[in-house]
């Protein structure tokens, strides 16, 4: 069950050359949102780059009010039990977490629990398959990268704005590693976004806020490349059902905001 907590939707914030408001492709007028936005339309979101200057790569995510940082690291060694098995290449994992101040409510660590919550071991496995699906680990060679993924502020959306942020973060350390001559070439296959898509009362939405987001009877996730292939579909009704028709709905705003996303990664990593 999600949580009541209401939140009106953050405004969308300053713009950056790094940023871009996003606008709506819709030609009629629909109804505004409670932070001003049509239904196909983003939160602003922002890229600051390098901000964890000992990771290979880094970038601090704005995405209306949600802000995570993301960074790569490297290990020049593999995982064991690819050396037990003999696989060939290299490995990339995650790690995500919520900081304690990030929510209104004070959030324990995990580790004063002993152990990693749901939530969080299911949201750091899903970076990391969507980050895989990025790269070629062969071209990426004997090492593993890890992204880790650190929510400051909590908005709405944590998960897809460190999916979206550790592409900028993992592009980055790829352009350290290559400019210190330990790989050749480019070991990227596709980018790779993440938004989320909903439906409030009886539309489809485009990148939910947190009190959109408790509101929903629908809610879901979308990780896409930018070739329009899916790499994972999260979804379902809160208490609810939805047709086929939602889904569609659902489906085209969020390819989309995709779309949009994707161009927007490709400036920050431009601007290096």
């Amino acid at each position: 069950m999600k949580k009541r907590r209401i939140h009106r939707c953050s405004g969308l914030g300053s713009l950056t050359t790094l940023s871009l408001e996003m606008a709506s492709t819709s030609t009629t007028t629909p109804a505004l949102r409670p932070d001003g936005r049509t239904p196909d339309q983003l939160r602003s979101v922002r890229f600051q780059n390098h901000i964890a200057p000992h990771a290979a790569g880094s970038t601090l995510i704005e995405w209306g009010k949600t802000r995570v940082i993301c960074a790569a690291t490297v290990e020049e060694t593999v995982p064991r039990w690819m050396k037990d098995q003999g696989v060939t290449g290299g490995w990339l994992s995650a790690e995500y977490s919520m900081l304690p101040y990030s929510t209104l409510d004070r959030k324990r660590r995990d580790i004063d629990r002993g152990k990693l919550d749901g939530r969080s071991s299911e949201i750091q496995r899903l970076i990391g398959r969507a980050m895989r699906a990025a790269v070629d680990l062969e071209k990426l060679g004997p090492r593993t990268v890890w992204i880790d993924c650190d929510v400051l502020q909590a908005e709405g959306g944590t998960r897809t704005a460190a999916i979206t942020g550790a592409y900028v973060a993992l592009r980055l350390a790829a352009r350290a590693l290559q400019a210190k001559h330990l790989i050749k070439g480019d070991f990227f296959s596709n980018a790779v976004a993440a938004v989320s898509v909903g439906v409030v009362g009886g539309q489809a939405l485009l990148d939910l806020c947190y009190g959109e987001d408790v509101a929903a009877t629908v809610d879901m996730n979308l990780v896409m490349t930018a070739s329009g292939e899916f790499i994972e579909l999260q979804g379902a009704g809160e208490e609810a059902t939805f047709t086929e028709a939602q889904l569609a709905g659902m489906l085209a705003v969020g390819r989309a905001g995709i779309t949009r996303l994707i161009q927007l990664q490709e400036a920050a990593v431009a601007a290096g």
